[in-house]
């Protein structure tokens, strides 16, 4: 089996900004975040109204949008005494090219392993599987 040779872009942003590809990661992983990208997904938000349907302090809906801000997933802008969050979902285009790759690189070794194992079938004279 030959391996394949990663697409320029993820070579560029895992060699050269592998702690933004880790941030973005990190902020997918918890479901409170992602929950308050989703809610930020149908238009922007205050921190107030992103910690609302769950059961925490303003304190701890601030810490978690501080790590979507990090990864920049989040836009934050403070108007008078309300901070507005909107989502900036850029970062997560190389998260998905990252997914798509290993989703490429296993589908093309499980189609060769399939059709490998199909010809071994075949040579041995096994059923087509059409019985």
């Amino acid at each position: 089996m030959t391996v394949l040779i990663a697409p320029a872009i993820l070579n560029h942003m895992v060699e050269e900004h592998p702690e933004r590809l880790d941030a973005v990661f990190h902020a997918l992983a918890d479901p409170t975040r992602r929950a308050m990208l989703l809610r930020l997904g149908q238009g922007e938000a205050s921190v107030g109204d992103l910690a609302a349907p769950h059961p925490m302090s303003l304190a701890a809906a601030s810490k978690h949008v501080r790590v979507l801000e990090e990864a920049g997933l989040i836009r934050r802008e403070v108007r008078g005494r309300v901070h507005v969050c909107r989502l900036d979902a850029a970062p997560m285009h190389a998260g998905r090219e990252w997914i798509r790759h290993f989703e490429r690189f296993w589908t093309e070794r499980l189609d060769t392993l399939a059709a490998l194992l199909a010809a071994e079938d075949a040579e041995r004279g096994g059923h087509d599987g059409s019985t």
